[in-house]
Parts: structure tokens; sequence; C-alpha cells
């Protein structure tokens, strides 16, 4: 039982948020957390096909304005869409300035359940060393099913969602553990360590950067764990733009440059190469050969070399672990979220193959 409510800044993006803020408004009216203890900081990301939502906002919040039955809403209006992490930093950056300690990213496409912040405070507030907590997050409408119980890591880069469409019963998920990384869709950071550590990376623009942000604190000596008394309802839907493809395999290898160790990257090297082999037949037979490409022609400026290189030379130095222990949780084989993507190249030839070397090299990497 909570003695003490931290102040919680709720971070909510609102790209094209319409759909969404009925169930959002009805579920922070429901949660059993102090109200006068909530924030919602609703960043307004302009979409590019629909616009601002911010007159649509005032709209729907206005009557809430005063009320006690409903946390304190800000509304933070930007001119162009800065993604998903330099939304958030407007976000984040408010919360700091305005004395909160802690800041739960909101997916806009989700909802709390009635008691999903005061697990998630407590296991923090028992446990200094813990960074970033993750409500488990569950699909919906079909709320039986799990989105995901923390991401998954496949070591040559390749982030995807945990116990993806399990049953919960079916799952032994009843106590908070320690997982690889947080899902950016609700997930809860203190404050002082944002202030500590930095913000989330914008380079990154959308995809891995809930890896980076977690695989930073990590560094750092901090644990993130998943608390599975927090239920987050998620409206998931796999996203079939063909741009993420760009920004997924362009953050992979910034990703795996910034954060492994010399002689880590030389020996995930061969393996590394036979999944680019495979990667460019996939890209070609789903369509998205063109972003592929351009993912490899961001590497030839010399400029995105020094940036990355300046990511890596920040992340080495706050560095309190070994790759071996960043890596202790990490998975071999790569698991797509969507059916309709398996390949059975990857399944048949690509995941045993993978999955064979990293149980041999997990062995090796003792720095």
């Amino acid at each position: 039982m909570l003695s003490n409510y931290p102040k919680i800044a709720i971070i909510y993006l609102s790209f094209h948020c319409e759909p969404y803020i009925d169930d959002v408004i009805s579920a922070l009216k429901k949660v059993t957390y102090p109200k006068d203890k909530l924030e919602l900081v609703i960043v307004d990301n302009p979409h590019p096909k629909f616009g601002s939502s911010v007159p649509f906002l005032n709209e729907v919040f206005s009557p809430l304005i005063g009320g006690s039955d409903f946390p304190h809403v800000t509304i933070l209006p930007q001119k162009e869409n800065l993604g998903f992490a330099g939304g958030n930093n407007v976000g984040i950056k408010w919360a700091m300035e305005n004395g909160f300690d802690y800041t739960y990213i909101h997916n806009n496409d989700g909802f709390v359940t009635v008691n999903a912040f005061e697990p998630l405070i407590e296991a923090m507030e028992k446990d200094k060393n813990i960074a970033i907590a993750q409500s488990l997050i569950m699909m919906f409408p079909e709320t039986e099913l799990i989105n995901t119980s923390g991401n998954a890591f496949q070591y040559l880069g390749i982030g995807f969602c945990n116990d993806f469409r399990k049953r919960r019963v079916d799952t032994d998920l009843k106590e908070n553990k320690e997982i690889t990384y947080a899902s950016g869709a609700a997930m809860l950071i203190r404050t002082d360590l944002l202030k500590e550590y930095g913000l989330w990376d914008e380079d990154y623009f959308l995809y891995h950067e809930d890896i980076e942000y977690s695989f930073r604190l990590k560094m750092a000596g901090y644990k993130v764990i998943v608390v599975p008394d927090s239920i987050f309802y998620h409206k998931y839907a796999f996203s079939r733009n063909k741009e993420k493809f760009y920004f997924i395999e362009r953050n992979r290898y910034g990703l795996m440059m910034t954060f492994f160790k010399i002689p880590t990257l030389l020996l995930f090297l061969p393996m590394a190469l036979i999944l680019e082999g495979g990667l460019l037949i996939f890209a070609w037979k789903n369509g998205w050969l063109k972003e592929k490409f351009l993912a490899y022609k961001y590497w030839f400026y010399p400029s995105h070399w020094r940036l990355w290189l300046k990511k890596r030379r920040y992340v080495q130095n706050i560095r309190k672990i070994k790759d071996g222990e960043l890596l202790k949780t990490v998975t071999g084989k790569v698991v797509f979220e969507d059916k309709s993507t398996d390949s059975p190249l990857l399944k048949n030839v690509g995941n045993p193959l993978m999955n064979a070397y990293w149980q041999v090299v997990k062995r090796i990497i003792f720095w």
C-alpha cells in the first residue's frame, strides 16, 4: 500500500488521436491514483493528412477543466511532426520543468486500467535501481491476449513483442521481472534519470528509440522491468507502411554500433552478413527493397558516421556493465508479429542458423 504518491506526468502524443481519445478519457476518469498527482500532457504531432488535433482536443477537454474527477490537462501544440522520440521529449521537458517525479509514456491508441499506476510506483519506490517499469500490455478488444510482456531483442538488432498473442493464463506472468527492453507504448521512467542521462534520442525519429533508451539506462547500471499487475490495453495493429522499414534498418545498424564493443561486433559480423542476404530477398519479395537500399545509402555520408560515433562515445563512457550482461536476455531467433509476413526461409533456415550461432558465441562473450 502506498503511503506516498509521487507526481506522474502522462505523456500522450496526439497524432490523429480522434479515434482513440474517448477511451483515454474514460480510463483516466476511473483511475484510482490521486488525480491531483497526475497530469495529462498532450503533445500534438500534426498528422500530414489530417493536420493538427488541437481544435478537437480543446473541444473535448474543455468540459473537464476544473473538475476533480480528471487529471489536469496540458496541451502542447507543435508546428511539425517531431516523430515519436521528439514528441515525447517535448512532454518530458515539460514534466522536468514542472517538478514531476515520473513520466509515463502513453501510446495514443491505448488506455490504462483503473489501478495501472500504483503497482508501477510501488515497484520503483521500493527499488531505486529500477529505471523503467513497463505495464503489461494487452490486446484490445481481445483482452485475454498479450500484446507484449516486455520486448524481445534478437542479437543482430531486431526487436519484437514478447509473448505476442499468447493467452495470459498460459504464461507464468505473476511477479515483476527484468526484461530486455520496455515497449514505448506504456512505460514509467524516473524523471531524475531523464535529467541525468538525457532525453530520448531524436535521431531515431521512430522505431528502436525505446530499445536505445532501455539499453542506455541498463548501461548505466539500472534495471528495466515489467509489472504484470499494471495493465495497459492496446488497440494494436501491425503497420504495413513501407517507410518504416527504412527507419528500422537504419536504426538497427546505429543501435549495434552504439552499444556493443568491437569484439562483440566482430563476432556477430559473419551472421550479420548472412542476415543481410536474407533481408535483401525478403525486402524484394515484400516490396520494400527501395527502403532497404536507402538505409544503406544513409551510411555513405561521413557526417552520419560522426553523429553515431559520438553517441557511441557517450554510451561507452557511462558503461557500468559488460556486453555479456547486456546480452544475457536476448534471443537467437526472430519472431514476426504479423503472420502474413512469415517467411519459410526464415523459419526453416534463418532462425535455426542464427540461433545455433548464438548458442556458441554467447559463451564466448566474457567482456
